[in-house]
């Protein structure tokens, strides 16, 4: 079910809703103010870590390639300490900086401006179809590109097509490619397949890509292969190996964050006139969290704290654990749903919405709790909007600009 009115559908008063806003308003502005020596410590410590795992995994396949007949669990250890790093690298560290979330410390080498992530997807691109398009339309119809990522149908309200049948497939494919398929992601394959992309804007955008594509594949699946000689082969399946592991474990974790039973889409009427308090109060409607511990957490971008992040997407993500205390004693006091449960249970809702999804309606029944005062959203065909039919972006979301090459 999507929603047009927050307002309306959590009962709420206009007072009420401006209250919340006030409330986190003021949340933003404590974590602000307390931002020093302990947060900056924190993401040199996972930079650091995060280059030690990496430059071990290097050593183990360098070790194993120096054995005459290869050793397996130097491999193994290679390709595991390979696939943690740059998990680490995408999650906590590239994902975060980019979102400006260690910009307050001016340095350069840690701010959204320059940093480039180990992913194929050029950092620009990344800042403006994530940073902008999704968090300032997060779960919107026609607006948030993320809902099926342009290949899967993630809403009963979006047309069903034939093709939608092969979703099981179209999963699998882009959970194992899925570095590759958020690389294509702000070329906006609708728009693209409605001809509706301007084809300049899309020839530099596919030029970008390319560069980076091809720097990934000739980082670690030529150099660093050939670096380690006669046993180049084991290098490159370890290599392959890291890549998938933290494709699949990206893949599972943005998916825990929209698509659980409980995070809620919404009809362009919703964003209309839409105040802060208002798109404060989409964003705990629209996001799930899932529990775990500390160690979870870090390598999951904190991302099990998807409520907090979609509210506060600049703040250091270490403090969004003590946030989440506060969000959620906000959400009781007014009643309003506060999305969380297990990792594997996120995950197999949302894996259940695919299955089920690929199928018409009238062969499923809904999992989302019933409309309270307004009936369901009709289906229909959502025309993308372009970035000038786009409302101006929220200063929290970060800054990006379109490259001039």
């Amino acid at each position: 079910m999507a929603i047009s009115d927050v307002k309306e559908y959590t009962h709420l008063t206009e007072e009420e809703v401006e209250q919340i806003g006030r409330e986190l308003d003021a949340i933003r502005a404590e974590i602000e103010d307390s931002r020093g020596a302990a947060d900056a410590a924190y993401i040199n410590r996972m930079i650091t870590i995060q280059r030690a795992l990496a430059a071990a995994g290097r050593v183990a396949l360098f070790a194993n390639a120096a054995s005459d007949k290869g050793r397996k669990p130097t491999w193994a250890a290679g390709a595991g300490l390979l696939a943690v790093a740059k998990i680490l690298e995408n999650m906590e560290i590239g994902h975060n900086v980019m979102h400006g979330q260690w910009d307050w410390m001016n340095d350069p080498e840690i701010h959204s401006s320059n940093w480039e992530w180990d992913t194929a997807q050029p950092a620009e691109q990344w800042k403006h179809s994530h940073n902008y398009i999704h968090h300032q339309f997060t779960n919107v119809l026609g607006y948030d590109n993320d809902i099926g990522y342009g290949i899967l149908r993630m809403a009963r309200e979006q047309k069903w097509h034939p093709a939608n049948i092969g979703q099981p497939v179209y999963n699998a494919l882009l959970a194992t490619l899925f570095e590759w398929g958020v690389a294509l992601h702000d070329l906006d394959i609708e728009r693209i397949r409605k001809g509706e992309k301007d084809p300049t804007e899309m020839k530099r955008q596919l030029k970008q890509i390319f560069r980076k594509g091809r720097n990934q594949v000739l980082k670690d699946y030529v150099v660093y292969p050939a670096l380690s000689g006669r046993r180049w082969r084991s290098t490159l399946t370890a290599n392959l190996t890291a890549n998938v592991i933290r494709n699949l474990w990206s893949y599972v974790i943005i998916f825990c964050g929209h698509f659980p039973d409980g995070a809620m889409h919404f009809t362009e009427e919703e964003i209309e006139d839409e105040t802060r308090s208002e798109w404060y109060l989409r964003q705990i409607l629209g996001a799930a969290n899932f529990n775990g511990g500390p160690l979870l957490h870090i390598m999951s971008g904190n991302l099990g704290f998807q409520i907090e992040h979609h509210l506060f997407p600049d703040l250091p993500s270490n403090r969004y654990a003590e946030i989440s205390v506060r969000v959620r004693e906000l959400c009781d006091k007014y009643d309003l749903p506060y999305t969380t449960g297990p990792l594997h249970r996120q995950y197999g809702q949302a894996l259940r919405t695919i299955i089920k999804l690929s199928l018409p309606n009238r062969m499923t029944s809904s999992d989302q709790p019933p409309p309270i005062t307004e009936p369901p959203t009709p289906a229909r065909d959502r025309k993308r909007r372009t970035d000038e039919e786009r409302p101006s972006r929220r200063r929290e979301l970060g800054g990006w600009m379109r490259s001039a090459s």
